[in-house]
């Protein structure tokens, strides 16, 4: 019975292990928020006076001169349209904006051929 067990666990730990190598590295690297699309790994950072996406063709580089981004903040009835220019490695806006706790953003991404949307909840 103990065998049966060990067996388990060793399965277990190899399974996840392996989904775990597979998923790649989703983790936010700039203090946003991750969520991985088919086409990107977008990683959206709000501040008070700044909207920044980071983007990654799931671990490769995307070059952002050729990339477009809108966002869409959603609080209570209003809603704001902004666009994000490449700045370096990420896409930016600067500004004064409302980032409290539950505020939703909607980041729109076109990069030629590849389109990505994800949303977000402000923590």
């Amino acid at each position: 019975m103990k065998s049966l067990f060990k067996l388990a666990a060793i399965i277990f730990t190899a399974t996840v292990a392996t989904l775990t190598i597979a998923g790649g590295d989703h983790v936010p690297r700039h203090g946003g928020q991750m969520k991985e699309t088919n086409a990107f790994d977008i990683e959206f950072v709000a501040k008070a006076d700044v909207l920044q996406v980071y983007l990654s063709d799931h671990g490769k580089a995307v070059d952002l001169s050729q990339v477009t981004a809108k966002v869409t903040v959603l609080k209570g009835q209003e809603k704001l349209n902004f666009d994000l220019k490449p700045a370096g490695a990420m896409l930016e806006l600067k500004g004064k904006f409302d980032v409290s706790k539950g505020t939703k953003a909607v980041v729109q991404i076109v990069a030629g051929a590849k389109t990505a949307t994800a949303q977000y909840v402000l923590k």
